[in-house]
């Protein structure tokens, strides 16, 4: 797009009193948003806030109840499924719309192959590819199969995908939420170039640095309503937290709670190793949050999910309460009071198309009947403790775990974990791709549980959360833990040395 031709600041698309309801439930009350021509404009709000579904709306995936869209001024219906990419308006979802069986550039092509002499040019598919990818400044093989690349790779493909159409409104859910911060640079860096050309994005996400580094202007929406829009530069992240969640967020983490030194030893791992993780021992007592920290591929989740049973060990020694458990028995973590939250709540952590009671007891179906057979009032009245203890807030309580918001299904999986009534929990990535008000919560429930005697461990990437919620923090490099933090140690700039390999110290 030639910047010359763009009339900068001019409206490129509107919603003017959007409503949208699904099977009666209203979840947008008439929103109108605007879109100007070369600017990148924040969506802002708590889950289940309606953001997703004003995109979808915007994109022509989801027909409006009522109200309109105007593109360029004038009033439009978007053709559904995608089909709006022919108008210039392209989607980069949160979950990946990607075929594993594809190369890189089949992706990117898929759809609009390029051919000659009514062949498909495929030399000149994979250049094109190549040019996109670098100015992403992607290293991914265009020929690589779709199928073996990285969570982040397939983000930056996404995001490739999207850059080469050629787009005048790009739409971006979430778009850093797997990347490093190197990588979420090259994307910023790329996304104000194609912004300086007149290209427009509307930036959904639940990172408040993030919007105050690249927004220009900033939309709240609250319970499906339009709260406000300004100018990113005359407001602040608590400005914005408050604007989301209709209240003071004051204290965003709860008090420690420094356990004695003295007490129970609940989890001992001694010497663990996997193909990756190497010699790793560390122990967590009974009311301790312990924190697990360091960069990207460092070797956090594959511990994790070999302590918990989930993945076999080469060696080393997991002891739950004294009781030592063989390699890769989830069963016997579980019979002895160790659970594990997953990070990867629509893969592996929920099912989708059920509801709320069948996932809530999908672990724990021995305590909700007898003989072969499911006690569907027990099973009720599990559904009716778990909305009231995790505050899991939907309009109708039939609704299947697809349709519910994230901050809404981490609640959910977090509530299906504690359904089994563990001593000891470790919960990988607590708040992934969920809002600030929601993120308070989970911390207090977080915080709640380690005063009532439970143990945890967070693994995060998030680290603002690993300083405020644990009281000790072990630090991993290249499937190794390189040491262990406490008190005044625990700092941004003290877990970076670690993480970055300047700093190392015995583990205790």
């Amino acid at each position: 797009m030639d910047s010359k031709t763009v009339d900068a600041g001019a409206v490129v698309l509107c919603a003017k009193r959007i409503s949208k309801s699904f099977s009666g439930v209203q979840v947008l009350f008439s929103v109108n948003f605007e879109l100007r021509a070369g600017e990148i404009h924040a969506l802002m709000g708590e889950n289940g806030a309606g953001k997703s579904t004003l995109v979808k709306v915007l994109s022509g995936f989801e027909q409006p109840t009522s109200g309109e869209i105007l593109l360029d001024g004038k009033p439009v219906t978007l053709p559904p499924n995608g089909a709006a990419e022919a108008l210039g308006i392209v989607i980069i979802h949160q979950e990946f719309n990607l075929a594993d069986h594809l190369t890189v550039t089949e992706s990117l092509f898929l759809g609009r192959e390029v051919t000659r002499f009514g062949m498909l040019d495929r030399r000149h598919m994979r250049s094109e590819t190549r040019r996109v990818l670098d100015q992403l400044g992607s290293h991914v093989d265009e020929n690589a199969m779709i199928s073996s690349l990285s969570i982040a790779d397939k983000q930056m493909v996404e995001i490739a995908k999207a850059i080469s159409r050629d787009a005048r409104v790009v739409f971006m859910d979430e778009p850093t939420a797997v990347l490093s911060r190197e990588e979420t640079n090259f994307l910023f860096r790329q996304v104000r170039k194609l912004r300086d050309k007149g290209t427009s994005f509307v930036f959904v996400s639940h990172k408040l640095d993030e919007v105050m580094e690249l927004t220009d202007r900033v939309t709240v929406l609250r319970d499906g309503q339009w709260i406000k829009t300004s100018p990113t530069s005359i407001l602040d992240g608590e400005s914005i937290a408050q604007l989301m969640v209709g209240r003071e967020l004051s204290s965003l983490y709860p008090a420690k709670n420094e356990p004695d030194v003295d007490e129970q030893v609940m989890l001992d791992v001694r010497s663990l190793s996997t193909s990756y993780v190497q010699d790793a021992s560390f122990e967590v007592r009974k009311g301790e949050i312990l924190g697990f920290s360091g960069l990207i591929g460092s070797g956090r989740t594959e511990l994790m999910e070999a302590v918990a049973g989930l993945r076999s060990r080469h060696a080393g020694e997991v002891v739950i309460k004294g009781e030592t458990v063989l390699s890769g028995d989830v069963h016997a973590t579980n019979r002895c009071g160790l659970a594990y939250m997953t990070k990867d709540r629509k893969s592996k952590g929920l099912l989708l198309n059920s509801g709320m009671t069948a996932n809530l007891t999908l672990q724990s179906l021995d305590r909700h009947g007898k003989l072969g057979y499911l006690n569907p009032s027990s099973e009720a009245a599990a559904l009716v403790r778990a909305r009231r203890r995790f505050d899991i807030r939907v309009r109708d309580g039939s609704i299947v775990a697809r349709r519910m918001s994230g901050g809404n299904q981490q609640k959910l999986l977090l509530a299906k974990v504690m359904e089994t009534e563990p001593d000891i929990i470790i919960i990988d990535e607590p708040t992934r791709g969920i809002d600030v008000g929601t993120k308070q919560q989970i911390y207090h429930f977080i915080s709640a549980l380690a005063r009532d005697g439970k143990s945890i461990i967070v693994v995060s990437s998030e680290m603002p959360e690993i300083i405020g919620l644990c009281t000790r923090v072990a630090v991993m490099r290249e499937g190794r833990i390189v040491g262990v933090l406490e008190g005044d140690e625990i700092s941004e700039q003290e877990i970076m040395r670690y993480a970055a390999g300047l700093k190392k110290k015995q583990a205790a």
